[in-house]
């Protein structure tokens, strides 16, 4: 097995991304809805509402992450928000999740960005640990809300 290899996620690339969506609407109790995340994912992508890098290991989709831009009056900087990372599970341990998290954050700063937000289930103990392993600081000041509509 070689290491992961990095590109950007163009809409050529939505088709080999599915089985990895669906694993991942799976893994957060969703409905897998394949082609409605297909079409829901090509409009993002194609409007610029999000960025994101796809790993392959061996040629094979291995994971992806998802990042879309917020502004911040604060930093008067862009902030990107990391809002769907997600390695196969049978490739977890490969590198393949920090060599994201490296790419996502050498993202960050070609761009100017002026920080990396994410957000992740209070359960999830192994992602946290690779974004604490990757230099992620958990928030311990500000409070989340959220306004279902």
């Amino acid at each position: 097995m070689t290491g992961p290899v990095l590109s950007p996620i163009g809409l050529d690339d939505i088709d080999a991304l599915m089985p990895l969506i669906v694993g991942y609407r799976v893994f957060y109790k969703r409905e897998p809805m394949p082609e409605e995340s297909r079409a829901y994912l090509r409009a993002r992508f194609a409007a610029g509402d999000y960025v994101g890098f796809l790993a392959r290991v061996d040629g094979a989709p291995a994971g992806f992450a998802i990042l879309s831009p917020t502004f911040s009056t604060g930093f008067m900087k862009r902030i990107w928000l990391l809002n769907d990372i997600f390695v196969e599970p049978s490739l977890r341990k490969a590198g393949v999740g920090a060599a994201l998290m490296k790419r996502v954050e050498e993202f960050a700063r070609e761009t100017g960005a002026g920080r990396l937000d994410l957000f992740t289930a209070r359960d999830n103990k192994t992602a946290q640990s690779v974004y604490e392993r990757a230099g992620w600081v958990r928030d311990e000041i500000f409070y989340r809300y959220q306004k279902p509509l």
